[in-house]
């Protein structure tokens, strides 16, 4: 089983290495609290793609936008 917190807070800090993974709340929103900008979203967005093989249209980049959310995200789309 995929610890789908953990891997999204892993590739969120490749993108950003400024990032404590231990201090993220899972209802911080990655570009208003953690200070992402749309470039670093969209690596994101292409890092989790790579990993798991999902595709993420741009209308779900909300539903992606804090590790509770990504998390819930990644469980319903990644194939088991």
């Amino acid at each position: 089983m995929t610890d789908f917190r953990a891997a999204y807070l892993e590739e969120l800090t490749n993108i950003a290495p400024d990032i404590d993974p231990d201090t993220v709340g899972d209802d911080e929103h990655i570009q208003d609290d953690l200070e992402l900008d749309s470039m670093d979203v969209l690596n994101l967005v292409m890092a989790l793609h790579k990993r798991f093989g999902v595709d993420i249209p741009e209308a779900d980049y909300p539903r992606i936008a804090t590790v509770a959310l990504a998390t819930r995200y990644l469980e319903s789309h990644v194939a088991s």
